[in-house]
């Protein structure tokens, strides 16, 4: 399944208005089947080849956003990815629940050292 190309423009029009964005290069990048959104090298949304987005996230907030919120631990080859969430498509169908992820992953990205 090919990552869904409006999904892609919706998190390409949220960061592209995220303030944690201002300062740092946002680059997009064919990764894992997926678009995956940059902010200064360290990648910090992508729309899901499987559908849904990936979001990058402090590893310490994991535990409590899946406990509270729709998300579940992203899993490679049967590992969970510490730091690494992973968001339905209809639970990011609506504006502000998607802007919500965007501004997650691109703060921690944006917080992170420039690659």
């Amino acid at each position: 399944m090919a990552y869904d190309e409006g999904l892609a423009g919706r998190l390409r029009d949220l960061l592209d208005q995220e303030p944690a964005v201002d300062g740092h290069e946002l680059t997009e990048k064919k990764m894992f089947g997926g678009l995956a959104f940059l902010v200064g090298g360290n990648m910090a949304v992508a729309a899901s080849g499987q559908g849904g987005i990936l979001v990058r996230v402090d590893p310490a907030e994991g535990d409590e956003l899946v406990a509270t919120t729709a998300a579940h631990p992203m899993e490679m080859r049967g590992r969970s990815m510490s730091g690494w969430l992973r968001v339905d498509h209809d639970d990011v169908a609506d504006d502000a629940t998607l802007a919500t992820w965007v501004r997650r992953g691109a703060s921690y990205a944006a917080g992170l050292p420039p690659k």
